[in-house]
């Protein structure tokens, strides 16, 4: 996903005139007179001053309090929010429909749209994950970047994969993937996971319908078994989903289950 083709000009608008200003008060580049010159800039001549930027958000301030182009009190509130701008070093995980998985410090997981066109046509499936150093930024309620990524060309180890993939599964069941740097919206997260519908009364009833069966042989037995124990987890996640201390012992029972399953299919192979 990326952004609307008004609110990428938006952001380019808003952005080109920050940089211009702060270009214009410390003299990176001097022969630059006219935002017009600046905005046409390739990116790489805009680099030092936007690392002038991010090394000074403080020059944010100023530039509100300038407000050289006369922009809107909304406009400007875009710009402030910037403050709150996250600079580090990202493993880009995965596309998603809505947008792509960033991986920062501390496994925080954020999630990131595009400006012109979605990440995927800068960063192609095919090479994720990968390494990166990104400035995110809030923008109306989702997570940009500010258009410009330092990739490392590294390899990216099967042991390391494992652990990233684990960490967003875990941020994704326990609905901790960053959506907004925005905190007035954040709170509006709910961490509880969302229920479209009650499945326990349908659990129930596969219950009593497995509670009936029994097989003709040791291994029908046992993944009847297995499907009654699997139930018996998924009863307990939908009525305790936070109880570790119930959840875990259904859990190793479900694991014994399963490896008896596996025993007497290695048995039956070997007939």
């Amino acid at each position: 996903m990326n952004l609307s083709p008004e609110d990428t000009e938006l952001y380019y608008k808003l952005m080109w005139s920050l940089q211009y200003y702060i270009n214009r008060q410390v003299g990176l580049l001097k022969e630059i007179t006219t935002l017009e010159e600046y905005a046409s800039l390739p990116s790489e001549e805009k680099l030092k001053v936007r690392k002038m930027l991010w090394d000074n958000p403080k020059l944010i301030d100023a530039y509100l309090q300038a407000n050289p182009e006369g922009f809107l009190s909304d406009e400007l509130e875009i710009v402030r929010k910037w403050k709150a701008f996250v600079k580090g070093t990202f493993y880009i995980l995965r596309h998603l429909k809505k947008y792509s998985i960033f991986m920062g410090n501390n496994d925080h997981v954020y999630a990131v749209v595009g400006l012109l066109s979605p990440i995927e046509d800068v960063i192609p499936s095919y090479a994720l994950p990968l390494m990166v150093e990104a400035i995110l930024l809030p923008f109306k309620g989702m997570i940009i970047y500010d258009g410009m990524f330092n990739t490392y060309n590294i390899s990216i180890g099967g042991g390391i994969r494992s652990s990233l993939n684990h960490a967003y599964m875990v941020a994704k069941q326990k609905e901790r993937i960053i959506a907004t740097l925005e905190p007035e919206l954040a709170g509006h997260q709910s961490s509880v996971p969302k229920r479209t519908k009650d499945l326990l009364p349908k659990l129930d009833e596969l219950t009593s319908q497995m509670s009936a069966l029994k097989g003709e042989t040791p291994l029908q037995n046992a993944a009847i078994s297995l499907a009654r124990t699997s139930l018996e987890l998924a009863i307990l996640i939908a009525q305790e989903p936070e109880d570790f201390s119930k959840l875990k012992p259904a859990q190793v029972k479900l694991s014994r289950a399963s490896t008896r399953v596996k025993n007497l299919l290695e048995i039956e192979e070997y007939e």
